[in-house]
């Protein structure tokens, strides 16, 4: 049994959850390790998309070095992710072409949606200089991969007849003026 005085409470991350360590263990810090430093949303999934491309160019033909890595190669990257796309994308064959919800089943292939691909181009460019890549010769930011992502924004666009022009900033409305209060009158205390 240990002694109360020699006890500290720890709430770990389930608040409800409350366990009792002995105070010999939290007052020494050079035996207890660090907390692990928690990730971001976004910094866990840029990690995911940094180690899914260079599975890519591990799996290429013949594989490739990030450093003989151009936007070509990035493109093919792209290209490869519409296999695993879950948007509808209507041909201009297709009766649906222009209709953001079509009202029956097509044939129309599934790609990536442009707002996914964008984003991952996002994380991509990012993750390739922190991984101590120069951001001139920075494959994700180059102008074919710039131009590639335009045009699949503009055609899915049109095939889905969803706008994705930017939208301009409204001025946030002026706050109303306060008005005085009415003067609060004492209770009646008859």
């Amino acid at each position: 049994m240990m002694d109360s005085a020699n006890v500290v409470p720890f709430i770990g991350t389930n608040s409800t959850m409350m366990m009792m360590i002995p105070s010999s263990a939290t007052s020494s810090p050079a035996t207890a390790p660090p907390p692990p430093a928690t990730l971001s949303r976004y910094e866990n999934q840029k990690r995911r998309d940094w180690n899914t491309f260079g599975q890519y160019l591990r799996n290429h033909r013949p594989p490739l070095s990030l450093s003989r890595c151009s936007g070509a190669h990035v493109l093919e990257f792209l290209r490869y992710l519409d296999q695993f796309g879950k948007t509808k994308v209507h041909t201009i064959l297709c009766p649906f072409f222009g209709h953001p919800n079509p009202p029956a089943p097509c044939p129309c292939p599934l790609r990536q949606a442009w707002g996914s691909l964008d984003a991952l181009i996002g994380r991509l460019r990012a993750a390739y200089e922190e991984n101590g890549g120069k951001p001139e010769a920075n494959p994700f930011g180059s102008r074919a991969v710039r131009l590639y992502l335009r045009e699949v924004r503009d055609t899915q666009s049109k095939a889905r007849g969803i706008s994705y022009e930017k939208k301009k900033r409204k001025k946030p409305p002026p706050p109303p003026p306060q008005q005085p209060s009415p003067p609060q009158t004492p209770p009646d205390l008859r």
